[in-house]
Formats: structure tokens, sequence, C-alpha cells
């Protein structure tokens, strides 16, 4: 029995009921596709700042002389402050919003990668590195919160996951084709910079998150401010982020009020019964994106070592990363049916199972990409159905640093995993890698155990069902009604 079950969050107010009941009865309208869409977008071009440094990695070497691990050290910069950036953007988000906070890491990510296409040395282009990962890791997290929040009980997990199926799919799988694209457009020894100045497009968001995206109604009613929740779900009742003769409902009641939550309120998720929830999600996070950071980033040298030229090796990566695309589809699926704890389950049991497979039975350049494309298919199933899991694991009051705790633990396996990794691939070949993946999916499953079931439940009480009919449902039925 998970430990979680013995203890409780504490009991959902009347106003999160209502709350709830509201977002079921909206379900799914043009306005949540439009803030789906938005955000997507941001997070596709985060995915694309991810991997510009594999991408560009030989023109910055060739143009600056620069070394196998002066590329790492680039990467670790990243990756490292995205972690940082993560747990600050957690903590501000909880006090002043995911909507300020949406925007102002969009902006942060846009200013480095304006400054890495402008950096005159490698010093510069490291510091550029910093704000850009400070930027990445925050919007991330927040996106993943943002929509969990906007969305009703049934779809929260689905609208989570999609984020991951624009950043961890199809923006790890495009990335090396919009690297090429850019390097075709503009050849030449500077086209890196023109590789990083492209990422800074997403700017033109910002415009659209503070005209179109609204603060999510579970922030607002947390605050207390429940005449601008109310608005927030008439908007998205009405079925567009601009409508015209907009009319507010009256969803949730004055006097049904909470006092807006402390400002060190972030400190709970380090005391029961959150600190029993956090640490072995964030255990098994790690465990997950260590083992899939460092597939990526060893399966070029890998091929080039089964004798494949560079093109080759990045042409088969390629192919292995479609698996990527389908596993964060999945997941997306599964979180509209199926319960969060059985789906990580299965799934770490068999990207254990695949693991095993490439290091056992990878022969030939054959069975190496079935049973690749396979391993990263389940990969990404897991990645994304912990950012559908992990929002569901906190109220409202911090659930934002909650998630980017959880999220920012995985950045930061980035930083070492991989190391460990290359150093078991110089002295023990595939065989090395893979068994390391095959044992860090085997904790993965053991400590996804200890978590409580979320699916189904109140985001507020995991005690408690998210659908259950009140009085005050009742009459907004009848209201709708008539």
């Amino acid at each position: 029995m998970a430990a979680e079950s013995m203890v409780q969050s504490g009991k959902t107010s009347p106003v999160i009921r209502q709350l709830e009941g509201a977002l079921s009865r909206i379900g799914v309208t043009g306005a949540h596709k439009q803030i789906i869409a938005l955000v997507l977008i941001g997070v596709l071009f985060d995915a694309f700042e991810q991997n510009t440094i594999g991408v560009s990695g030989p023109m910055l070497k060739a143009s600056w002389g620069l070394t196998g691990a002066d590329i790492g050290l680039l990467n670790t910069i990243t990756f490292g402050s995205a972690a940082i950036g993560r747990l600050l953007s957690g903590i501000l988000g909880d006090r002043y919003g995911r909507r300020v906070m949406l925007t102002f890491n969009l902006l942060l990510f846009t200013i480095g990668s304006l400054a890495c296409a402008l950096a005159p040395n490698f010093a510069a282009l490291a510091i550029a590195r910093g704000i850009v990962g400070f930027g990445i890791g925050g919007e991330i997290s927040t996106a993943v919160t943002m929509l969990s929040e906007f969305c009703s009980p049934k779809f929260r997990g689905t609208a989570a996951g999609l984020v991951n199926v624009g950043a961890g799919g199809f923006g790890n799988f495009l990335a090396p084709a919009f690297g090429l694209l850019i390097f075709t457009i503009f050849p030449g020894e500077d086209g890196w910079r023109w590789l990083f100045a492209a990422l800074a497009l997403p700017a033109l968001l910002v415009v659209f998150y503070r005209r179109f995206v609204p603060e999510t109604p579970r922030f607002l009613a947390s605050q207390g401010r429940i005449a601008e929740a109310n608005k927030v779900l008439s908007i998205l009742e009405s079925g567009t982020l601009r409508p015209k003769n907009l009319v507010v409902r009256e969803y949730l009641k004055d006097d049904q009020a909470q006092e807006a939550p402390a400002k060190d309120s972030w400190k709970e998720l380090f005391r029961a019964p959150y600190l029993g929830r956090t640490i072995p999600v964030a255990i098994a996070i790690l465990m997950s994106y260590g083992a899939q950071l460092s597939v990526l980033t060893l399966m070029p040298i890998i091929f080039v070592s089964m004798g494949y030229t560079l093109q080759g090796s990045l042409l088969y990566s390629m192919i292995i990363q479609s698996g990527s695309v389908l596993g964060a589809i999945a997941a997306s699926m599964f979180g509209y049916y199926f319960p969060r704890k059985k789906v990580l389950t299965v799934g770490a049991i068999f990207a254990c199972l695949a693991a095993v497979s490439i290091a056992t039975l990878g022969t030939n350049i054959y069975l190496v990409l079935m049973f690749g494309a396979i391993f990263q298919f389940f990969v990404l199933l897991l990645n994304t159905s912990i950012w559908i899991y992990a929002p569901e694991l906190f109220p409202t009051r911090i659930r934002a640093f909650g998630v980017a705790f959880i999220l920012a633990t995985g950045s930061a396996a980035g930083s070492f995993v991989p190391t460990i990794s290359g150093a078991l691939f110089d002295n023990y070949g595939m065989i090395g890698v893979f068994g390391l993946a095959a044992a860090m999916y085997a904790v993965f499953a053991v400590c996804i155990q200890m978590g409580p079931e979320t699916y189904g439940m109140s985001m507020e009480d995991l005690t408690q069902p998210a659908e259950v009919e009140t009085p005050e449902a009742s009459t907004l039925q009848a209201q709708a009604r008539a």
C-alpha cells in the first residue's frame, strides 16, 4: 500500500467543488484549443533550442576550435540553469500567477537566443546559454501547470500531455530538420548564428500571450479573485479567447472565497503529505530523464562506432526518435482513459525490456533501429505521463513549485548521467549504456508505486473524486437548460 493512502490533504473547499463542477460542464471548447495551440508553439521552439548545441556543435568546433568537452559544458550549463529556472518560476508562479511567468520565461528565452547569436566568444556563449536555460526550464514547467488548470478533470491529463507532444515528441524529432533548413537558407561558417537568431522568433508569441491567454481559473480562485475566475470560466465556455458581448456567469460564489495562500506556502512541499509524493516521483523522473538524455547524446557515437558515417548516424538517430513522437501522443491519449500509476508502471517495465533487448539482441542495424524506436516510444510515454501526473499531486497553492521541483530533478539528471553513460560506453560499449538504462527504469517502476493514484481525483484533495454533484452544480445546470 502506498504511504500516501494513510494521510489526507485536507478538505476540499466549496468554491473548489464549484470550480471542478464548472470545468466538467464546460468541457473542451474552442477557447481551450486556442490556448493549447499557443502554448504548444512556444514549447516546440523550446525543444528546438535544447537541441541547438548538438545540431550546431560541428560548426562551433570548426569556427572556434572547441573541444568535445567544451560542447558538453554548454549543454551542462543549459540543463543546469533550466533546473534552477524551473524552481524559481515555480515559486514565483504560485505567488504571481501562471500567465505572468509564461510570458516572462518566453522573453528570457528570446533574449538568451539573441545573445547566443551575437556571442563574440565562448565565454559569452556560455553565459547566453545560462539565460536560455532559465527561460526554457521555467516555460515548460509553467506550461504543464497552466494547461492542467484550465481543463476539466477528465481532459486535464491529455492537455498536460500535449506539452510533451510538442516538446519531447515533435520538438526533438524535428530539431535536426529545423537546423538543416536554417543551414541551407544561410550557408557558411556563421550558419549557427542564424540558427540561434531564428529561435528568437517566439518573442512574437508574447503579444498573443498577453492579449489572449488569461490566468487560470484555479489560480484566481485560490487567490480569492472570484469575479475574475468567473470571467475566465465564461470565456472558456464561449468557445473563443476574444468573445464579443461576453456574458459573465456566476459559476463561483463570492461568499465562498478562500483567503489567499501565504507567501511561503511553497515550504509545504517539504512537509507531509506532499514530501511523500514528491521524493519518489522526483527520483523516478531523474531515472527516466537520465536514461533518455544519455541515449540521445550517445546514439550518434554508437552508430559511428558501428562503422557508419556521421550523416548516416544522424539519419538513424532520427529514425529512432520517431518512436518519441508516437510515445508522447499515446501518453496524451492514455491520460484521458487510464490511471496514471498503471501507465507509468507498465511503461517502465517495457522500457526496461527494450533497453535489455538493444544491449543483448542489437546485433545488426535493423534490430538496433527497431528496438531503439520501441525504447524511445516507452521513454516518451513515461516522461509525458510524468508531466500529466505531477500537476495532480499538489494543490493549487503549491502546484507550480511542485511541478517545477519534479521537472527540475529531471533537468539536473541531464548534467551528470550522460557523463556516467559515456564512461560505461568507453569501457563496455553499447551493453554498458543500455544496461544502465535498464537498471534506471527498474528503479523507476519501484519508485512510482510509492505515490498516490490521481486519476479522476480532485486536484485539491486526493481523497475526494473530482466530479461530485453539488447543489450549486444542479442550479447552474438548470439555468443552462432554461
